[in-house]
C-alpha cells in the first residue's frame, strides 16, 4: 500500500501527462510562440505542484478548466510583463546616449519595474497612479487631485489604502 506522500505525486503525475500537451497547445494558439507557450505551460503546472503541496489544491473533477484557469492567469501576467518591458524600452530609446545605463542597470531596472508592478497589482488604476505620482515623480496631493479629478483628501485615502496594501502585501 502506497504511503500518502506518494499518492499526491502519482496524481500531478499524470495530470502532466494527461493534459500538458493540451494545455501547451492552447497556449501556443494564443502566443504565436512554442516556446513561449512551453515555458508557461511548465509554470503552469509549477503552480499546481505548489498549490498541492501546500494543501491548497482542490479535488479537481474538471482537470482541463482548473488548468485552464491558471495558464490565463500566467497568460495575462505574462501579456503585462511583454507590455511593461515594451514601454520600458521605449523610454530608454528616448534617453540621451550620455545617460544610457549599462546592460547590467537596465536589467536590475527592469526587475524592479516588474516587482514593483507585482506588488501594487489589485489596486485600483486611480489608487496606483497616485501611487505612482507621488512616490516617483514627487507630485503633490493637489496636483494628484487635478490629475485625477478628485478632491485632496480622496488622494489622501488613495495613498493610505496604498501604503496599507504594500505593507500587507510585503507581510
Amino acid at each position: 500500500m502506497p504511503d500518502s506522500a506518494a499518492a499526491p505525486q502519482t496524481s500531478i503525475s499524470s495530470l502532466y501527462r494527461d493534459h500538458r500537451n493540451w494545455l501547451e497547445s492552447w497556449l501556443q494558439r494564443r502566443l504565436g510562440d512554442r516556446w513561449a507557450a512551453a515555458d508557461l505551460a511548465q509554470d503552469t503546472f509549477v503552480r499546481v505542484l505548489a498549490a498541492q503541496q501546500a494543501h491548497a489544491l482542490p479535488s479537481l473533477r474538471e482537470p482541463r478548466a482548473y488548468l485552464l484557469t491558471v495558464g490565463k492567469r500566467l497568460l495575462v501576467n505574462h501579456y503585462k510583463r511583454r507590455s511593461l518591458e515594451r514601454a520600458y524600452l521605449d523610454a530608454l530609446a528616448n534617453l540621451p546616449e550620455t545617460v544610457m545605463p549599462s546592460p547590467e542597470q537596465r536589467w536590475l531596472l527592469l526587475e524592479t519595474l516588474h516587482a514593483l508592478d507585482e506588488l501594487l497589482d489589485g489596486l485600483p488604476r486611480p489608487v496606483r497612479l497616485a501611487f505612482l505620482w507621488s512616490q516617483l515623480e514627487g507630485i503633490d496631493y493637489a496636483t494628484i487631485g487635478t490629475r485625477l479629478a478628485v478632491c485632496e483628501r480622496t488622494v489622501k485615502r488613495y495613498m493610505a489604502k496604498a501604503y496599507e496594501h504594500c505593507l500587507l502585501v510585503e507581510l
